[in-house]
């Protein structure tokens, strides 16, 4: 006789969101055990629980937890009931908390100071000194992006400055090497870790390149500021916040100035034609340039939010029809997710042997063989920016 338990409906419906899954990716009669039509075995509930996640114990509870990541979650949703933590973002969030604290550590064993920009800015500073603060501790002038090729080239330039000067930044769209367990950008697109001595930024390359610049940019401000996040930027918009409204100003002056925006934006066409135009020389997407448009008030809200969803479905198209194209390389994949500092560091940290070869292994999720080539190639190269 099959022995078949009763689960609350509301902890089934929390775990298949929390998961981020939809009712369709369970081969359990999911459905029917929230609508009460049936039960579930306990090897059903099993399966379940490891497709979802989810602690098997949390299925018991009186109530769905609440649970935290340990950053504030900035995040805005039109329906709040989607603001939970799937086990990708939760995964990923604890990879970088576990090589910021390595980090830090072996920083200050090798005798590095504080970073002196950390937190340093103030929210009561002009958008536009701060702007230019920023890019002049980065060593960027004001029109930086005009003279990079493409987006993907600024996008570099900028993460490689911010690396050069002691930010760790890393960019993937899935869970450590698991091809399976990809980041979705309407969950997060990205979060700021504050340290003063190992500030990390973490950018989800599922998104668009030129997206991923305002990102980066939104989350260098963070750093400046000295304030930890988690965002996904939805339509630009923030959560009711001075902090973060202060980024996205400070994000968006760093990127199109206001005085360069007003020039480009007189030149004669559609509001599309600007965008683009303006989005093809600022190395940014036309959503930024839109949304830039609208906070000088050049265009109506009605006008904007007309213009993000024209482009968010132009964009699901290009999405769909380039699916199928070639993946950066491996090693590109790798240095992008673990970042050249961090990887420097590690290689060199393994080579002198202070570092166990489990402990590398841990914190870059390569096995023994993998690791010790990806070391090599570390140390032939020393990309490790400013170590």
């Amino acid at each position: 006789m099959r022995s078949e338990i009763t689960v609350k409906p509301d902890l089934l419906t929390w775990a298949v969101n929390r998961s981020g899954l939809s009712l369709s990716d369970f081969k359990q009669p999911v459905q029917e055990w929230i609508q009460g039509d049936s039960k579930p075995t306990v090897r059903k509930l099993e399966d379940f629980a490891r497709k979802a996640m989810v602690p098997l114990g949390y299925l018991f509870l009186s109530s769905p937890p609440q649970e935290s990541i340990g950053i504030p979650d900035f995040r805005t949703f039109g329906d709040e009931k989607r603001r939970t933590f799937s086990p990708n973002l939760r995964d990923i969030v604890t990879d970088i908390q576990r090589r910021q604290a390595w980090m830090r550590d072996y920083l200050i064993d090798a005798g590095y100071e504080p970073l002196d920009f950390v937190g340093k800015l103030k929210s009561t500073t002009s958008v536009v000194r701060a702007a230019d603060q920023i890019r002049s501790r980065l060593g960027l002038q004001s029109d930086w992006q005009l003279a990079q090729s493409t987006w993907e080239v600024a996008l570099t330039t900028l993460r490689r400055a911010m690396e050069s000067i002691g930010v760790f930044v890393c960019v993937t769209n899935q869970v450590g090497l698991n091809t399976r367990r990809s980041l979705n950008h309407e969950e997060f697109r990205g979060f700021v870790l504050i340290d003063e001595y190992a500030p990390w930024v973490f950018v989800n390359s599922n998104d668009t390149k030129s997206a991923q610049m305002f990102t980066l940019a939104h989350e260098m401000v963070h750093v400046w500021l000295g304030k930890p996040g988690l965002f996904n930027l939805e339509k630009f918009d923030v959560a009711e916040d001075d902090n973060e409204r202060y980024c996205n100003q400070v994000a968006a002056e760093f990127l199109i100035p206001k005085e360069k925006f007003s020039a480009y934006w007189e030149r004669t066409g559609s509001v599309q034609e600007r965008c683009v135009a303006i989005a093809k020389a600022f190395k940014v997407s036309p959503l930024v340039a839109g949304r830039r448009a609208f906070e000088l008030e050049y265009i109506s809200s009605t006008t904007f939010y007309k213009f993000y969803r024209q482009e968010m479905e132009n964009w699901r198209e290009l999405k769909q029809k380039n699916k199928d194209k070639s993946a950066p390389v491996f090693w590109q994949q790798q240095q992008l997710r673990l970042g050249d500092r961090f990887g420097y560091a590690v290689a060199q940290a393994y080579a002198e042997r202070r570092l166990l070869p489990s402990e590398a292994q841990d914190l870059t999720g390569f096995n023994r063989e993998t690791f010790s080539k990806y070391a090599q190639g570390m140390l032939r190269s020393k990309s490790g920016v400013g170590q």
